[in-house]
């Protein structure tokens, strides 16, 4: 698969699919909006804030292996392989954001 078809399936999956998800299952997410799946997976794919990384726009400026990683990633979060609920307050703590405290992993 081509990198730009691989930014298409990472902009359907974080513009469409996770948001109508969000607000249509069962799924318990912290984040509803397009935006904040958007940070969230390009945070999480950069391994911090994801401007200090890319340039201006993300979607434009992603490698082969960024872009597969985050659709590995949204699908990761789609069937609860990955938890959105940790890689939200990851990148709100890369942001210092207030109450964005990791809890310590359960035993």
């Amino acid at each position: 698969m081509r990198t730009v078809d691989l930014v298409s399936r990472y902009t359907v999956l974080t513009k469409e699919i996770m948001p109508h998800l969000a607000r249509t299952s069962h799924k318990h997410w912290p984040v509803s909006n397009d935006h904040c799946f958007q940070r969230i997976v390009l945070d999480a794919v950069c391994g911090g804030v994801w401007y200090d990384y890319l340039l201006r726009p993300a979607y434009k400026n992603l490698s082969y292996d960024q872009a597969a990683n985050a659709v590995k990633l949204c699908n990761d979060i789609i069937s609860g392989d990955a938890d959105l609920i940790v890689l939200n307050k990851q990148s709100l703590q890369w942001r210092g954001k207030t109450g964005a405290t990791l809890s310590p992993p359960k035993d």
